[in-house]
């Protein structure tokens, strides 16, 4: 866990493998299950390699996209965002509420739902205590977000790249097919956030009292950071492999800090835990695949290809992403989808984006989350947070799917 003066997603140097942090052992399990299973001879090495060749871009993504993110808040942009966010809202809770939205949900679209995570989720609490405002309407906001807005493009999310290869869509033609049920996600997501947590707390928090302008403590590095993220996601818009965007990016926001703050750059950037994860959880799901997930999987999700199937490959996707995890869920359903399908493997892809809400492990971005609201000592009570989390859940998997098979594109 981060202590006060550790930057956002810090990864604390540790002196001894005992004070690693559990979500470290995790990982690190993982990994080792996964190996085991290459071994041993229970994953052959021929599938596990074909696993690793595909997954080795993604990791370069990852590793780089992280690092980008980290620089970027280390530069003073979020907090800057955050800050005009506040002075935008004119001491409107309303309006503050409706920016909040847009700024959780554009960081979502634009560098990937751990992004809004591990950054948005303290640069979100530190906004509420200036504002002394509750800090549980904008930590919700984060966390709700970061999920159901991680559909529009391929980098929104892991699971997105992954569905994006499949069906062979690059990220033009991706946000042409998913604008509408990614619109319909945002909309129930903000009509439950105002209506369970931002309408309670208003009495007490409007008008509240702007902050004053937020000044970077490096405008060079400020504008080098906001340079970089403008770069990526035009990079990505344009149709550039996604590593090679975010690596580009990367490089030039780590330059910057070579001259101007080398002491901030360290190994602890990099996110190792992540990385090795993933890596763990590719293999480990594909080995259980191989002795009865796929099919258990098969026979709940179908081989209708019509709405019934896209609609049915939703809900399993939200099941399973609450009971085990969203990655995994989504491996498994993607294995028993026939690859010419496409409506029904991105209604699994919303189930395993949309739905992974209920459980704090549900996704990694949740996870982490509920990670960052304790380090801050942001109470979000427990049966609160999973009964809110489940009905909007059920409610935006069903209407994001409907909106796949009804509008444009369908």
């Amino acid at each position: 866990m981060e202590t006060p003066g550790d930057p956002p997603n810090a990864v604390p140097d540790r002196s001894r493998w005992g004070r690693l942090h559990v979500l470290d052992w995790i990982a690190i399990g993982l990994a080792v299950v996964g190996l085991v299973c290459v071994l041993t001879g229970l994953l052959p090495r021929a599938d596990a390699e074909a696993t690793m060749r595909r997954i080795v871009p993604i990791l370069i993504f990852l590793g780089t996209v992280v690092v980008l993110a980290e620089l970027t808040a280390v530069a003073g942009v979020f907090d800057a965002l955050a800050t005009r966010v506040a002075v935008t809202a004119r001491g409107s809770f309303r309006a503050l509420f409706w920016l909040c939205v847009g700024f959780a949900s554009v960081t979502t679209i634009a560098l990937n739902l751990d992004t809004t995570a591990v950054l948005l989720t303290p640069v979100m609490i530190a906004l509420a205590r200036a504002l002394n405002v509750p800090p549980t309407p904008l930590a919700m906001t984060t966390v709700w977000l970061a999920n159901t807005a991680s559909l529009l493009l391929p980098v929104s999310n892991l699971t997105n790249i992954l569905a994006s290869d499949r069906v062979d869509l690059d990220p033009v033609p991706w946000a042409a097919r998913m604008w509408w049920p990614q619109l319909v996600a945002v909309a129930v997501t903000a009509l439950l956030l105002w209506w369970w947590y931002w309408r309670p707390a208003r009495a007490g928090a409007d008008p509240f009292d702007p902050p004053p302008p937020y000044v970077p403590p490096d405008r060079v590095l400020y504008r080098t950071a906001l340079a970089a993220c403008l770069l990526f996601v035009a990079g990505i818009l344009a149709g550039v492999e996604i590593g090679v965007a975010s690596g580009v990016a990367a490089a030039i926001l780590v330059a910057g800090f070579a001259v101007r703050a080398r002491h901030r750059l360290r190994l602890a950037l990099v996110p190792w835990r992540l990385l090795v994860f993933v890596t763990g959880l590719f293999l480990v799901v594909q080995t259980i695949g191989r002795y009865g997930l796929d099919t258990v999987m098969g026979t709940l999700i179908g081989t209708d290809p019509g709405a019934e199937g896209a609609l049915r490959a939703g809900a399993v996707g939200a099941l399973f992403s609450n009971v085990v995890n969203n990655l995994p869920a989504y491996l498994a359903g993607e294995a028993v989808i026939a690859a010419d399908r496409h409506t029904q493997l991105l209604a699994l892809l919303i189930g395993t984006n949309v739905g992974p809400l209920a459980t704090p492990w549900a996704s990694l971005a949740t996870l982490i989350w509920y990670e960052r609201c304790r380090a801050a000592g942001v109470g979000v009570p427990l049966g609160r947070f999973v009964a809110t989390s489940a009905a909007l859940a059920v409610l935006a998997t069903a209407a994001t799917v409907t909106a796949l098979l009804v509008g444009p594109g369908a």
